[in-house]
This record gives C-alpha cells, structure tokens and sequence, in this order.
C-alpha cells in the first residue's frame, strides 16, 4: 500500500470514528460537563427567594389548582444548597436543597427545604452535599410530592420528574461547597417549614423493642424500613425510614444514645414524618448509657377472670366537654385541652362515646394531657388484667402512653412527681396503623406487683401541624380471677 492509501485510509478512519461518536444519544450522560457553569453568577433581579416559591404553591392551592405553573416568559431563579446524597443510596433520582448552610433565620427570610425531582440517579457525583445550585425555574411546576414541597415539570395536574435532556440546564452547578450546619431541635419543635431541610437531633435512642434490628432488612421491610427513634429528653419519637436499596440497609441500628442527623420528611403516603439520613455515619449512638423506662413486666395474661374491677366506656359523659367522672383524673399538665367525651358516626367512628384527645388547632405550643383511672388495690383479689381499645386520626407524631405508679398519692399536684411506669405488653395504636379501624390492646397482666396501681393514659402532643394528633379511648376495664 502506498503513502497516499495510507493517508486516505488513516482520513476514513478518523471521518468514521467522529460519525459514530455523533450518533451518541447525549441522553446517555448522567454527569454534567461543569466546564463553564461553575463560576456562573445569577444577577440579583433574576432571584426569588425559597419563601416566594412556598406561598406561590399556597397561593395556587387556595385557588384550587393542584400545582403552581412557572412561565415560560418568568426568566427566574432560585439559589440554594444540596443537603442530600444518594451516594449509599438512600435518596434516588432527587436533590433536596435548602435555602441556608445553617439554622439562622427571620420572619422575612425563613430557612426552608424543596425537592428537585429529577430522572437521574448518581446525582452526588456532580451535586455533592453542601454544593451551591442554582435552579432556574422557568416553565417547571411546584407542588407536593409525597407530602413535601417539590419542584419538577408539571401536566396541570401533577410534578412529574426533569428528565435527562433538561436537568444540565435545570439545575446549575458552582464552585462553592459549603459545609451545612443542621438544625439542632427536639422532634415535637418541628413544623412543615423544618421540610427538605438538615435536621440533628440529639439524646436520641432506638426504641427498645426493636434493638437488634437493621436498617431495612427485616422480614417486615418492603421498600423502605422503618425504625421508631425515640427523643431520651421528652420520650417523643419519629421514625428512621431506610431504603432496602441503600448501601447500609443489613446494618444493625446502633443499640446506645447519641445524635443523628437527617432530612426531616414525610413517609411515601404522606401519613407521618421521617428522618431520612444520607448514611450510616450520620446516626452517632455512641453512649452505651440508655433512657429506657421502668416497665410493668408481668406480660400478657392467658387468660381473663370473670369478675370485675372497674369499666368505664364514658356514654354517661357530655359529648366535646372534659371528662368528669368519681374517681377519675383528668389533668392538664401543658396547654389548654383535657380529654374529652366525643361521638361520631363517620368513617372514623367512635364505640357509641368515647375519651378523645385533640392537639389539633389548639393553637398550643405544646399539649400534654392525662387520664387516670380511680385507684386499684392490687392486694384484694388475684389474677388482675387490664383491657381497653384505642383509635386515632393521624396521630402526626404525637404519642399516647399507657403508664402506671404505685406511689402516687391521688392528688393532681403530684402527679408528675411521682413515679410512674410504662405498661409496655398493651398496644396502644400507632401513627403509622390506620385510622379507621380500633385497636385491641390485649390482656396485660397486673397480677405480677402488689400495692395500690394507678392506670394513666397520657397524651402528648401540640397544635403544631406536624404534632397535632388525636387519640380515642375507650372500653377500658380492669378484671379478675374469681
């Protein structure tokens, strides 16, 4: 072959090469090229605010349309930084950015989360946690996905996902990486606006039932593993949800107390709130020290005696008036609301009358409330159990516990003073179960002590939406062998 095919063969070669290299679906690029947009600067009347973006929804909501619609001709952005990663795979196909590195705020520039829904995964190898975005929001949509606010694309009817032909100029990256100090709070201080943002909560244990347990391995776990973390300074708690996709989901869930910090969020049905933490390292339970409360350890009875202490299924009460019953106490030890007698025949209805408890729009701070039961003599008879049912219309995180003392001295000064124990065999229904149906609370046992017993049923919550339960009672009874 001469110099000349050779040169020509080398030409076809190359020409071939640059075709085919054409051809490429640029789609196929989850990375970003950075070159160019990382020194990028959005000049100051193109910005709206995170805030802006919120009451734009609200405002679209009030209205009666189900998102807010960005323009075509609203040439805006919105700068925040990214505080989730799906390194070890717990996020997946969505950034959570917010709008400040730390916890300060004001009334006018509150500090505040949104989702950016966006079909590509791998995302932290271009937008690490703590990188400075900007997002440019003409013609995306804003809504709720999954109960949290959310920026996407959008048919009128829904945020759907950005897809991989648009995100590169959606979402814009710059050079800065900040490092993110999370909110410290307590769990009952969160709101809606604590959302798609970096919470750290300290003093925090898993509740200790489920020690042992994995992140998201166990038989019970289908697309996301839930774990109760339980607050060792208010007993209030909210549930780890894990990814059985991510890295760390066979990991056993740390068994001491510390901290852990995470994106406050909501489960996939928007029926309470989650931590969701970006990896293992984030949970700190380095003390071996725990806050487990006394408990009652007689168990569950076998069987029930025929005889009879004491029932109560409140008919004889005043429906939405405070219960007022001999013997009984009914203390208020926060806020302004008691348990109270209510009756309803809706899709959530009540045993004919029952004891309720409602934190919602109490516009309280915080809601703690208790009803005891009139004093039980232990001594007088054998083979004692307790019984009763309960219900709840999205409990939203508050809590309602069944405790006992055997050294209160009846009076309502020294109820918090006393000692009090937790009746840990009675299931009490959960934030997470239905709010339709009642729930059993089986037969526990209280032949095990002796003494005088009081029964407490304690709420605890707030007004506060993302705290703002209500709890039902009712039937409860107290038996014995005869």
């Amino acid at each position: 072959m001469n110099k000349i095919n050779r040169i020509k063969n080398t030409l076809g070669i190359l020409v071939l090469i640059v075709l085919i290299s054409s051809c490429v679906n640029d789609d196929d690029y989850s990375i970003p090229n950075p070159s160019g947009e990382e020194n990028i600067s959005i000049p100051a009347e193109k910005l709206t605010t995170f805030r802006a973006i919120h009451n734009r929804f609200k405002q679209a909501v009030n209205n009666g349309d189900a998102i807010a619609e960005i323009y075509e001709d609203e040439d805006i952005y919105i700068e925040g930084y990214v505080v989730s990663s799906d390194a070890a795979g717990n996020f997946f196909k969505e950034l959570i950015i917010q709008n400040k590195i730390d916890e300060s705020t004001t009334d006018e520039d509150p500090r505040l989360g949104i989702k950016v829904d966006i079909n590509i995964a791998s995302l932290s190898d271009t937008y690490e946690l703590g990188r400075k975005v900007y997002i440019k929001l003409t013609g995306l949509s804003i809504g709720e996905s999954n109960g949290v606010l959310t920026i996407g694309t959008g048919d009128g009817a829904q945020v759907k996902q950005i897809q991989p032909a648009q995100y590169r100029s959606i979402v814009i990256k710059t050079e800065e990486v900040a490092t993110i100090t999370p909110k410290v709070a307590q769990i009952q201080d969160l709101t809606e606006q604590d959302l798609n943002t970096l919470i750290k909560l300290d003093n925090m244990q898993l509740n200790r039932f489920e020690l042992g347990a994995t992140f998201a391995t166990e038989s019970i776990d289908e697309f996301d593993g839930f774990r109760t973390l339980e607050s060792c300074d208010t007993g209030v708690s909210i549930l780890l949800q894990t990814s059985t996709f991510s890295d760390f989901k066979g990991l056993v869930v740390p068994q001491g107390q510390g901290s852990i910090t995470g994106v406050f969020s909501r489960d996939y049905g928007d029926d309470f709130n989650v931590l969701i933490i970006n990896s293992s390292t984030a949970v700190n339970f380095d003390s071996d020290l725990r806050c487990d409360p006394i408990e009652l350890t007689c168990g569950l009875a076998a069987t029930v005696g025929t005889g009879n202490l004491l029932y109560e299924d409140f008919e004889s009460q005043k429906n939405n008036k405070p219960i007022v019953i001999s013997g009984w106490t009914n203390y208020i030890e926060a806020g302004t609301e008691a348990w109270e007698a209510y009756s309803s025949a809706s899709s959530n209805a009540s045993l004919g009358r029952s004891a309720r408890f409602q934190a919602s729009s109490s516009g309280d701070a915080s809601n703690i409330g208790w009803l005891v039961t009139p004093a039980i003599n232990l001594d007088a008879q054998d083979g004692e159990t307790l019984r009763f049912k309960t219900s709840n219309s999205l409990a939203d995180s508050s809590f309602m516990e069944v405790l006992y003392s055997l050294d209160w001295d009846g009076t309502e000064n020294n109820i918090t003073s006393a000692t009090w124990g937790e009746l840990s065999a009675a299931y009490v229904v959960k934030d997470s179960d239905s709010f339709v149906p009642w729930f059993n609370s089986g037969s526990i046992d209280l032949s095990c002590v002796s003494g005088t017993m009081y029964i407490a049923f304690k709420f605890t919550g707030s007004g506060q939406d993302t705290f703002d339960g209500i709890y039902e009672l009712d039937e409860v009874r107290v038996d014995y062998v005869e």
